[in-house]
């Protein structure tokens, strides 16, 4: 049981985390802060958040664990503002979608009570952001990637694999280094290619038309570039050296498709498309999840 959980960004993720909680009955009280106070004031209203704080600091003042939703750009100067309230009984999650730069920042933001921070990035989400998206199913069912280091206290990571459990979510230990390669090539990119054909179909122009005209196979293959934009700046930056790595590797592949359509290679063509759609009929998600 968590006697009081500190909400530090009280939108769809954080809101979402304390509505799990609550269902549960894993928390007594809930308080929470978020840059806007508008947001803060929403969150009280729709009950995710028993009381709005004015700062960082006082809404971590007194909890045992502090949870940690704004945008990954934010991270460092967070930890900064909470360094001097954490205490031996407490401990820090994230949830950011980039582990290697969050785990920096984290570094030098909380300097000596580094080791009461557990990295953690649940791979779930939805287009619309904001507290009135907030769910408490959000989490159950899907995977929760922890990526402590050296400092990290093993009894925290035990705290969180524990929690995140007992809402439902599955939990997997990987490195940050793998975490932030992994999750360049399978959802970091993905993004990046959606944002930029929506863009290069804008650009186009007959774009508007085009657009009317468009069905499921576009509607699926474009859900995610109706993210929310300033997560994605922060998510792209921070991990741009992995994001770019794979972004190469996908130039080559579709390089090879176009070779094989411009020469008329029939053959060669259906055996590449066979090829990618039985990878995609056969996947499961988490199904291959790895802890190292």
């Amino acid at each position: 049981m968590i006697e009081q959980l500190g909400l530090i960004g009280c939108g769809l993720m954080g809101g979402s985390f304390a509505l799990a909680l609550k269902r549960a009955k894993l928390v007594k009280r809930v308080v929470g802060y978020s840059k806007s106070p508008s947001t803060t004031e929403r969150a009280r209203q729709l009950g995710v958040i028993d009381v709005a704080a004015p700062s960082a600091l006082l809404a971590m003042s007194g909890a045992d664990l502090v949870l940690i939703a704004v945008p990954v750009g934010a991270s460092e100067q967070t930890f900064k503002a909470i360094r001097h309230g954490i205490n031996d009984k407490m401990f820090v999650m994230d949830v950011g979608s980039t582990k290697g730069d969050v785990i920096e920042a984290a570094r030098r933001g909380l300097q000596d009570q580094i080791g009461a921070f557990v990295p953690a990035h649940p791979i779930a989400g939805k287009e619309l952001a904001g507290v009135e998206h907030a769910d408490a199913d959000l989490y159950k069912g899907r995977q929760v990637v922890l990526t402590p280091v050296k400092a990290t206290l093993r009894s925290n990571v035990q705290r969180a694999t524990k929690l995140w459990t007992a809402i439902g979510a599955k939990v997997v230990t990987m490195t940050p280094e793998a975490h932030d390669s992994a999750f360049a090539a399978v959802s970091h990119l993905p993004h990046l290619l959606a944002f930029a054909y929506i863009n290069a179909m804008a650009a186009h122009p007959q774009g508007g038309r085009f657009l009317e005209l468009a069905g499921p196979g576009f509607r699926d293959f474009t859900r995610i570039a109706a993210s929310d934009p300033t997560m994605w700046r922060d998510v792209l930056l921070a991990n741009r050296d992995q994001v770019l790595l794979q972004a190469q590797g996908f130039r080559e592949a579709l390089a090879h498709l176009e070779a094989l359509v411009r020469t008329g290679n029939a053959q060669e063509l259906e055996d590449a498309i066979a090829a990618a759609s039985g990878i995609r009929s056969q996947w499961q998600p988490g199904a291959a999840a790895s802890p190292d």
